[in-house]
């Protein structure tokens, strides 16, 4: 079932003006040995229900996790949302909102992002927030990217061995073709990257550490900051799990200079690997370095308190070639979904949120023991951890997804060839301790 709402005239009306005489005209500019020269060999249309049905077939095909048991984190987390949250996402207020470039007519947006901005610092124990990135990788590239152009005597960035491995990537993709440099940390036999390496290394801009990092281990944040501080660089902390802050310090605690993380846990879905939210806050130092939108609070002529957009330094038709970034987007909607699970959880539920996650990855971890699995790293950890498996695990974890509806932890060894037999298990509030039993039990 097409729906094309122009007109053969509409068209005609348009060519008009434009000059040309035919929709193929309008390519023109583009050199004939880039244009394809055959049909493209695309199956017949499929009317609405068969293209329905189809898409339904496709869908059955793929697990949804919430009909399984997941012990997996690795960047992205199983968590309750309270179901007060989608309805309200899903109104038309906020679902179909653009950017507020117009305060007068977009005080309720701007008002939301700003509570969300005001959150994220406390949670973070920084100044500013920006609103926001796509990502963890793209905020963390973008922090690496600001360390780079505030030291330009030094072309370097150190970044721990430890940071999410495709969050390293986007790191590279991002900065290698601007001839920059990535200097990667090792880690050590805890589990926790080398600060001694670190101290060996010269011409670094920044320093960017995830904790609790990719092993779930718990970083020593203040001796980073002060190598990083030593040697004339920002320190970037990172993190994937923004709910480990309801127990743990922030890194604004440790003096970080920027902080980049994910917010898929406030309240976001994991769906089938995205989207995500990209935090990237500051102090207010580096205020004018981050790209991205900052909302303030202020007052009109008549006294009247209001929202207004106060910097917006990423933007393409303000600054265009001279802007500290052109592919961050304000991804408004997840940061307003993240407002909205933080005030309502509130401080004393994200505190006992955190507490359900890492006491019940403990009792995973304890359990595992007794099962026949050795722990990798004797470090303290939140939510997450590395055991070594016993022989013949790969094949019940395989039958464990297949009859159980259950992931039994993730392979490290794509990540770390040197950690074969080693998997990465999670457990948050959303795993019971029967479900932990159970899972041991078919371990064994």
């Amino acid at each position: 079932m097409r729906y094309l709402p122009h007109t053969k005239e509409d068209i005609e009306a348009m060519l008009k003006v434009t000059g040309q005489s035919s929709l193929d005209d309008l390519f023109n500019c583009i050199p004939d040995d880039l244009k394809t020269k055959e049909s493209i060999d695309l199956p017949e249309a499929l009317s609405e229900w068969e293209l329905n049905a189809h898409m339904e077939a496709l869908a059955s095909s793929n697990i949804a996790c919430k009909e399984y048991k997941c012990f997996i984190g690795a960047g992205s987390y199983d968590h309750y949302i309270p179901a007060i949250i989608p309805y309200l996402i899903s109104r038309s207020e906020f679902m179909t909102a653009y950017t507020p470039y117009q305060p007068e007519v977009s005080q309720g947006t701007l008002q939301g992002i700003y509570e969300f901005q005001t959150m994220i610092t406390e949670l973070l124990g920084m100044d500013v927030a920006t609103a926001s990135h796509y990502d963890c990788g793209t905020a963390l590239a973008e922090a690496a990217l600001i360390a780079l152009r505030k030291n330009r005597k030094a072309n370097k960035i150190a970044v721990s061995a430890l940071v999410h491995p495709s969050h390293r990537q986007i790191i590279h993709t991002y900065i290698n073709p601007a001839g920059y440099e990535i200097i990667e940390i090792p880690y050590t036999k805890e589990g926790l990257t080398d600060v001694d390496a670190l101290k060996d290394m010269d011409d670094i801009a920044g320093v960017a550490i995830q904790s609790p990092n990719f092993f779930g281990n718990i970083e020593d944040l203040k001796a980073f900051k002060a190598v990083a501080a030593a040697k004339k660089g920002l320190f970037i902390a990172s993190f994937t799990e923004a709910l480990a802050y309801g127990l743990l310090k922030n890194p604004g605690y440790f003096g970080a200079d920027l902080v980049a993380g994910e917010g898929q846990s406030l309240g976001i879905p994991k769906s089938f690997g995205g989207p995500g939210l990209g935090l990237l806050a500051g102090t207010k130092k580096q205020m004018r370095n981050l790209p991205g939108r900052l909302i303030g609070k202020t007052s009109d002529a008549n006294g009247d308190e209001g929202y207004v957009l106060t910097l917006a330094t990423r933007e393409q038709h303000i600054r265009r070639e001279k802007a500290s970034s052109n592919i961050c987007s304000n991804n408004g909607l997840n940061a307003m979904t993240a407002a909205m699970y933080l005030a309502t959880v509130g401080k004393v539920g994200i505190r006992e949120i955190a507490r359900q996650n890492h006491d019940k990855a403990v009792y995973l971890k304890a359990s595992l023991e007794k099962a026949g699995f050795e722990s990798s790293f004797d470090t303290p950890f939140f939510n997450e951890f590395v055991m070594k498996a016993p022989v013949g695990f790969e094949q019940k974890r395989t039958a464990l997804v297949n009859d159980k509806c259950t992931f039994a932890g993730m392979s490290l060894e794509k990540f770390y060839p040197e950690l074969k037999q080693h998997y990465l298990f999670c457990a948050t509030e959303t795993v019971s301790k029967q479900d932990i039993d159970q899972l041991v039990k078919e371990v064994q």
